[in-house]
């Protein structure tokens, strides 16, 4: 957003200048208020106590949409400290598993709690600004970290810019592990054509642009910047992929898109394309870009 500059073409035409909010908490309750909107995050909890003994307090707990806990600590502008300040409420976390588990279960039921990832905990900054020093900190940490900058336009307008992202070290449950009890499965990997076809699919959206992270779930394979835009299902003879593009903007093939708003199915995103070779993920290609820049 730093080369971002926005106009409001209503009367004449006038620049909207951005800034940044007056204290911190401005900033917080705003995106606690619409987590999931901004950050692809279902919010747990505000200013979480870490106890009496690490003596801190969480600014946002969530889950994010693979299942992945998720710690969220806010600066009005830059600060040297927030990766640190961020990573150490994030070693309480998985310190404290027991009580994440239990706030998810008060909070989204025993379901969602049993589904709680471990193996890949998430930290998500958002400030107004970061130094470079923070930029080469995120890739050299082994975490998963989303730095995102913030602005305010006006006021009616909010923008965040994702900055820096980093997958982290992601540590897949080993396959034939029972479901449940907050225990992870990998999805199996497809093999010989459908193998190739899927490693094609994952250079694709690994390709896209910078900032893009892979989670390995039970059912699917997701592709994040800072949200999921795809999700990989799949199957003996074909892959199903999930994307946030919206099917209502695009026009759906029958046998190879379609709509599934209403329909159930493992991964997030409302329309679905079905690939069967090479030749379909040509076809694919820009519906991927679409979703991609949805998010």
């Amino acid at each position: 957003m730093t080369g971002l500059r926005l106009f409001k073409l209503k009367g004449e035409v006038t620049e909207v200048v951005p800034r940044l909010a007056e204290v911190e908490a401005d900033v917080q309750d705003l995106v606690e208020a619409h987590m999931e909107a901004m950050l692809g995050v279902t919010f747990l909890a505000s200013e979480y106590s870490t106890g009496p003994v690490h003596g801190g307090r969480v600014d946002s707990l969530g889950i994010d949409e693979n299942g992945s806990p998720v710690v969220v600590e806010y600066k009005r502008s830059t600060d040297a400290g927030v990766i640190n300040q961020g990573l150490f409420y994030l070693a309480w976390l998985m310190d404290h598993r027991d009580a994440f588990r239990c706030l998810v279960r008060n909070r989204l039921g025993a379901q969602a709690a049993a589904r709680v990832r471990w193996s890949a905990p998430r930290l998500i900054c958002v400030a107004g600004d970061f130094t470079r020093y923070d930029l080469y900190a995120v890739r050299e940490h082994g975490h998963s970290i989303d730095l995102v900058r913030y602005r305010i336009f006006g006021d009616e307008h909010f923008g965040l810019e994702t900055v820096a992202s980093a997958g982290g070290t992601r540590t897949p449950a080993r396959a034939g592990r029972r479901r449940g009890a907050g225990l992870e499965q990998r999805a199996e990997r497809p093999d010989g054509a459908m193998g190739m076809l899927a490693a094609a699919v994952d250079e694709v959206l690994l390709g896209l642009g910078e900032g893009v992270t892979k989670v390995e779930n039970q059912t699917y394979t997701a592709y994040q910047r800072l949200q999921n835009f795809a999700c990989v299902c799949s199957r003996k003879s074909r892959l199903l992929v999930y994307l946030k593009a919206s099917p209502a903007e695009v026009e759906l093939v029958p046998g190879f898109s379609r709509d599934v708003t209403a329909l159930g199915h493992h991964g997030t995103g409302n329309l679905e394309v079905r690939l069967h070779s090479e030749r379909d993920l040509e076809r694919a290609q820009e519906l991927f870009r679409m979703s991609y820049a949805v998010v």
